[in-house]
């Protein structure tokens, strides 16, 4: 599913700005897919924010498991990108 350019305040939400802001996932600049960028620093980093710094009313059990969520059903192409 591609990216909103403009996320709901949802855990979801939340979880892919996070994994913007740590380099793990990139966005498809033409389509807008989410892209995981298969770097294990990034994802670490990710994970260390989601379990440190979780959503008011959220656990940082409930926002590591987001993450990896995310994570687990982001591709490495874009399915609208010819070639890749």
């Amino acid at each position: 599913m591609p990216m909103a350019r403009k996320r709901p305040q949802t855990l979801r939400g939340w979880a892919i700005n996070v994994l913007l802001e740590a380099g793990a996932i990139q966005e498809c600049e033409q389509h807008g897919w989410a892209q995981d960028r298969a770097d294990p620093h990034a994802r670490e980093r990710a994970i260390d924010i989601a379990r440190h710094d979780p959503p008011n009313g959220i656990t940082a059990d409930e926002a590591v498991m987001e993450v990896r969520e995310i994570l687990a059903s982001t591709g490495d192409i874009c399915p609208e990108c010819p070639g890749d």
